[in-house]
């Protein structure tokens, strides 16, 4: 197993119900469904980009966001809105 996997299995943010990985390039994008003690369900949104070094080594930068189900709805609308936007100025980036 590598570190980068290890690492995700061992944050202990609430128990794991579902996973998605979106593989874009040298971006991995992980949406993860977990549960609270309490059974409410919210999100993280994590993006691991592949960083190659002069030395040859490589790393993973990450960047987490937690999104809980009070935020849903607004953030969803947002998400939607932005892309609209971008899809009537820029249609050649859904092409």
């Amino acid at each position: 197993m590598s570190s980068l996997a290890h690492q995700f299995e061992s944050e202990d943010y609430g128990d794991q119900i579902l996973s998605k990985v979106i593989k874009a390039g040298r971006r991995t994008y992980f949406l993860d469904v977990k549960a609270t003690r309490g059974g409410d369900y919210f999100l993280t949104i994590t993006e691991s980009r592949k960083v190659s070094h002069n030395d040859g080594s490589v790393t993973f930068d990450r960047h987490k966001i937690f999104l809980y189900k009070e935020d849903f709805s607004k953030f969803t609308e947002g998400l939607e809105e932005v892309i609209s936007f971008i899809k009537q100025s820029k249609p050649e980036a859904f092409e």
